[in-house]
């Protein structure tokens, strides 16, 4: 099988390191495997030519394209080549919609709201007017503000009173989430690998010293941990609500158990492999197959009908 792996990292960085693993593990598998990237596609559209070239010619027929959208602003826009593609006929893996969903940090807390996942308490607020009476509503001080888009930690702000919030907020956005501290948590997180609804690997995450986010990127250190199957269950009911294929959940364990406070639809995974020993990637790359078979399968059943 043809499996293509679409990086949106910009052009003068390497494919990252999960990018690089995949195309490992695909290959070992015996498939052919290619490390696209975004910005080097052309979408054309003049009804004569092919929709795709790919650094100026058209884009040769793969199978199923494992997609890392790594992009934080203007993400509907960033990822059009990615609905575009879905449109082409191209299995998907991770699809346009429900990264969509998972990119936008309120769109995220809807879904999972809606299902009944535990979050910590969550206020979107417009206007300073209604600052104090969200802080309040969330737990008071101090107090996690978030923008709604952003990863690896950006973006996420603890405020420790009133008037460092109302010095931090620039009201030319258009809104903020404000959401509760969770203190006993103690600066740590877990991050459970979900694919195909199956949890495939989790590590605790503890933030390094004077810093209250628990990214690796950040200087984190992870370590494996065993899920309870409360947490096993919403890790996976987290991933289906916003119809992923793949997912990394992060999870907080409070008082009154356990809440969701992301679910990444291009997480990184080699950290979780070092800590675990587990092969995300070739996780990843095994049901991306099982996806495009059914999909053709199904398609050549409908074409029969």
């Amino acid at each position: 099988m043809k499996i293509g792996i679409l990086s949106f990292r910009s052009l003068n960085r390497q494919a990252s390191e999960e990018e690089i693993e995949l195309k490992k593990q695909a290959k070992a598998r015996g498939h052919i495997a290619r490390i696209f990237r975004a910005a080097k596609f052309q979408l054309v559209y003049d009804r004569e030519s092919p929709w795709f070239f790919y650094n100026g010619k058209p884009l040769k027929k793969y199978d199923v394209m494992i997609t890392r959208p790594a992009v934080v602003r203007d993400v509907d826009l960033s990822i059009a080549l990615i609905e575009q593609l879905e449109m082409a006929g191209i299995p998907l893996f991770n699809n346009y919609h429900s990264i969509l969903k998972a990119k936008n940090k309120i769109k995220t807390t809807q879904i999972l709201d809606h299902y009944g996942i535990p979050l910590p308490k969550t206020v979107v607020i417009h206007r300073p007017e209604d600052v104090a009476q969200a802080a309040k509503m969330v737990g008071g001080f101090p107090v996690i503000v978030k923008n709604p888009f952003g990863s690896f930690g950006n973006g996420v702000t603890i405020i420790e009173s009133m008037r460092a919030l109302n010095s931090f907020l620039v009201w030319d956005k258009p809104l903020y989430l404000l959401q509760e501290y969770v203190k006993y948590s103690k600066g740590k997180d877990m991050r459970v690998f979900v694919v195909n609804g199956k949890v495939v690997g989790s590590m605790m995450r503890s933030a390094k010293k004077g810093e209250f986010r628990s990214n690796i990127e950040l200087g984190g250190i992870g370590a494996p941990i065993e899920p309870t199957p409360e947490e096993i269950a919403i890790a996976i009911r987290s991933v289906q609500a916003l119809d992923l294929h793949y997912g990394g959940v992060d999870i907080m364990r409070s008082k009154t158990g356990p809440v969701v406070l992301e679910v990444n639809s291009n997480p990184g995974f080699k950290a979780l492999e070092t800590a675990t020993g587990v092969s995300v990637a070739g996780a990843i790359v095994d049901y991306a197959v099982e996806f495009a078979e059914r999909h053709y399968s199904y398609v050549s059943q409908k074409i029969e009908e």
